[in-house]
């Protein structure tokens, strides 16, 4: 034993080289402090956009470390006294990163809509669903015509409420066969923004909701042209006007030669336009201008279904009984669609008979201002709202407090008012000569709206006062039961806006379906 333990005292004293050893020690201590301080989101030595500092009257501060990339490492909350003086050059930039943050948030929330999560898996196929999809498109559109044509009656349904509707028992069936068979193919073709790229806020918003919504959906939408029933052209108007209008011009034709050149290159490149010329085709455009940038190309006017918000027969491009009469929704927050929607005043609670503040342009609003402004103290009746007014009540607490809300065409037939007066549970009076109210093909709207005659502006007060209380509160009822056909929904859900858009344009298709004898 004692001849082992002087062995290793030889090795350790003479034949080890401690130098050697020190300096490969250090070189591995060097190389491990490197190799953790580069797995730090942050340099060490420069100030961290993630550290936030705050300040106390006790010239006291925590200090807050938190790592946002990838997992949180386990480290606990570190709070170190900082003197007022040396952090406060370190709080006005790290609150300077937090501003710039919180703007761009909010940028990002006003433009950005989340999307929403998969739909559930579907159910296996019942042995009708397995019948229909085996059909052909024209097979399967003849025998939706056919079953239109029989369909059932229906008096009570939990779903829908009947008063509101033309023929309830034609919408629920012709709705529950947009379920069963309508497949839409959306050409791929074009680059953004003109193309495949939503606006989803402002007034034209409706034609963004409804693309996003579209080019997202599993149920409608199929990727083999030669199973689908309809081919959406996906064109924003809003974005057409953005990009390609010179501004003061005066001129549409570049636009509309711009659509024409976009259709001749679909219908060279693929077989379907030429199939139907166009009538199995449909348009989306929110946009005063969508009508107008139809005209350089004949069939795209004449045969396809346009569904518009500038729905004005006497333009002759809307075509009633073919086209879709779209609504003009405001949306001002993407992110929070439904907000405001709901929370009229209770009807013995509304002082204002009618209301109307916007905008003088076109030629109703003068006339309107003319015959009513200042003129009776239930008419509140005003070009835009008067800041001495509105800090009183805002526009939207007008439109809640008020029976009617007045809906006069601007340059255009059609108005974001309507859903406004809608959204805010306040029966709309729309005066415009002919327009088209949205979804006039299934709508009744004779139950919650007045329509008034541009002639008829000086006798507006006579006119809403005729109407007997049972009548108006079955309007405001109605109303309010209407709400959910007019709502936009991150996620769609069954009838609402989107899939009232749709059913509109697959009625459209429908109607033009010939059985025969």
């Amino acid at each position: 034993m004692n001849k082992l333990l002087k062995r290793l005292i030889v090795l350790l004293v003479y034949k080890i080289d401690w130098r050697k050893l020190f300096v490969i020690l250090a070189i591995v201590t060097i190389l491990g402090i490197v190799l953790q301080i580069s797995l730090l989101p942050f340099p060490l030595w420069l100030q961290s956009p993630l550290i936030r500092v705050s300040t106390a009257k006790d010239l006291s501060s925590s200090l807050q470390l938190t790592l946002t990339h990838g997992k949180h490492w386990p480290l606990r909350q570190i709070s170190v006294p900082v003197p007022l003086n040396s952090s406060s050059g370190l709080t006005k930039r790290v609150h300077s990163v937090q501003r710039r943050r919180k703007r761009r948030r909010k940028r990002e929330d006003d433009f950005q809509v989340p999307i929403p999560p998969p739909p559930p898996p579907r159910t296996p196929p019942t042995p009708l669903e397995r019948h229909v999809w085996s059909l052909s498109p024209k097979e399967a559109l003849l025998y939706a015509k056919k079953e239109l044509k029989n369909a059932p009656f229906v008096a009570n349904d939990s779903d829908l409420y009947a008063p509101i509707f033309k023929n309830v028992s034609i919408f629920k069936r012709s709705y529950e066969l947009m379920e069963l068979i309508l497949k839409v193919y959306v050409y791929p073709d074009g680059s953004p923004p003109i193309f495949h790229e939503p606006h989803l806020s402002g007034i034209y918003a409706s034609e963004g909701w409804f693309m996003k919504l579209l080019e997202g959906n599993r149920q409608f939408v199929t990727r083999n042209p030669e199973k689908a029933h309809l081919f959406y052209l996906p064109y924003s108007a809003r974005q057409l006007q953005q990009a390609i209008y010179v501004q003061g011009s005066h001129n549409l034709a570049p636009l509309s030669l711009f659509i024409r050149d976009y259709v001749n290159m679909l219908s060279a490149k693929y077989p379907f336009w030429n199939r139907t010329h166009g009538a199995d085709h449909f348009l989306v455009a929110c946009h005063d201008w969508g009508p107008y940038t139809l005209k350089a190309h004949e069939e795209l006017v004449k045969n396809s279904i346009k569904a518009v918000c500038n729905a004005d027969l006497s333009e002759g491009i809307f075509k009633f009984g073919k086209d879709v009469s779209l609504p003009e929704t405001t949306i001002r927050m993407p992110r929070r669609p439904l907000r405001n929607i709901g929370g009229g005043m209770r009807v013995s609670q509304r002082p204002i008979l009618a209301f109307f503040a916007g905008n003088m342009h076109g030629r109703v609003r003068p006339l309107l201002l003319k015959h009513w402004h200042n003129k009776d103290e239930s008419m509140r009746i005003y070009g835009p709202l008067p800041r001495s007014v509105s800090k009183k009540m805002s526009y939207i607490q007008h439109m809640k407090s008020s029976k009617f809300c007045i809906c006069p065409m601007g340059y255009e037939v059609n108005s974001p008012r309507i859903v406004e007066a809608i959204y805010y549970e306040c029966v709309p009076v729309i005066i415009a000569d002919n327009f088209v109210p949205p979804f006039d093909d299934v709508l009744d709207w004779s139950a919650f709206s007045v329509i008034v005659a541009e002639k008829d502006i000086a006798k507006l007060k006579e006119i809403l006062e005729g109407i007997p209380l049972n009548r108006y509160l079955k309007m405001l009822q109605n109303l309010k039961m209407l709400q959910r056909h007019f709502l936009w929904n991150l996620r769609p859900v069954k009838y609402d806006l989107f899939h009232v858009i749709l059913h509109s344009i697959w009625l459209s298709r429908l109607n033009q379906i010939q059985i025969p004898d």
